[in-house]
């Protein structure tokens, strides 16, 4: 059977009341917010942040959506008609007045869920807070917590930068079309300073990526197809009393920025 647009897109709009009440109070709009909100689909979260935020910039890629939304004449609304992945936000983030606090929101559709939250890694800087419903499994892993299957690079970079609350979840039956997993809100607001310092993340980020690979190897031969000799990664782990055996998943955070900063020294 062929796929409509929608379905590749991953598209389900939420039409349950009662929870896009409970997101628009976790979001929690403001006179003086600006909010950029992804993927508005038919407008039924944007009706509820429009008039109560000071401003409303939403980016929807589908244009028979945006013509629909354009007919809704939502006050405070600015339409921007584009991809979300492709699209530079910096100039939508940058528009508010400068005593404005500046929010990020959606419904993100699960096909781009974890490439745009990545995007939103890289502008933590000019956001206050971030609060998106997503796919269960996604919003797990940004909360998860070292030893749990699900703590992965995601986990460590997002909760590295952000406090990450996972508030409530959401069952299928609650959009149009349901989807066939489970969705959750995680809202994610930028710490002051990392929790840790880290002096090169691109290439932390490259010994997430190698390593987290083949998660059901060890740690050591993770460090091994990063490039790291063997008696170097085996002085670094020595060096945070950590056996060979070691899983990626089980080191916390902490470590993992420890490990980094020793593996450059050593490579």
């Amino acid at each position: 059977m062929k796929r409509t647009k929608r379905q590749l897109l991953g598209q389900h709009f939420l039409k349950n009341p009662r929870v896009l009440d409970r997101i628009a109070a976790a979001i929690a709009p403001g006179p003086e917010d600006l909010i950029l909100e992804i993927g508005p689909g038919t407008g039924a979260l944007t009706a509820r942040l429009c008039g109560k935020a000071g401003r409303v910039v939403a980016v929807e890629k589908d244009p028979a959506l945006v013509r629909r939304l354009t007919e809704l004449g939502l006050p405070g609304l600015t339409l921007v008609e584009g991809d979300a992945l492709a699209l530079d936000w910096k100039p939508l983030l940058a528009s508010a007045p400068s005593r404005w606090t500046v929010k990020i929101a959606g419904n993100l559709p699960y096909s781009i869920s974890t490439p745009l939250l990545f995007k939103v890694l890289d502008l933590r800087a000019r956001f206050a807070e971030g609060v998106f419903l997503i796919q269960k499994e996604v919003a797990e892993r940004l909360a998860a917590r070292p030893g749990r299957k699900a703590f992965a690079p995601l986990s460590i970079l997002f909760q590295l930068h952000f406090e990450v609350r996972l508030l409530f979840k959401v069952a299928p039956g609650s959009f149009a079309p349901p989807p066939k997993v489970d969705s959750a809100l995680i809202s994610h607001r930028p710490r002051p300073a990392p929790l840790y310092a880290l002096e090169d993340e691109p290439g932390f980020r490259a010994l997430l990526r190698v390593v987290f690979e083949q998660r059901r190897k060890t740690l050591f031969n993770g460090l091994l197809r990063y490039g790291t000799p063997a008696e170097k990664a085996a002085r670094a782990l020595e060096a945070l009393a950590l056996p060979k055996t070691a899983r990626p998943e089980e080191l916390s955070i902490e470590h993992w920025v420890r490990l980094f900063g020793l593996i450059k020294k050593t490579c």
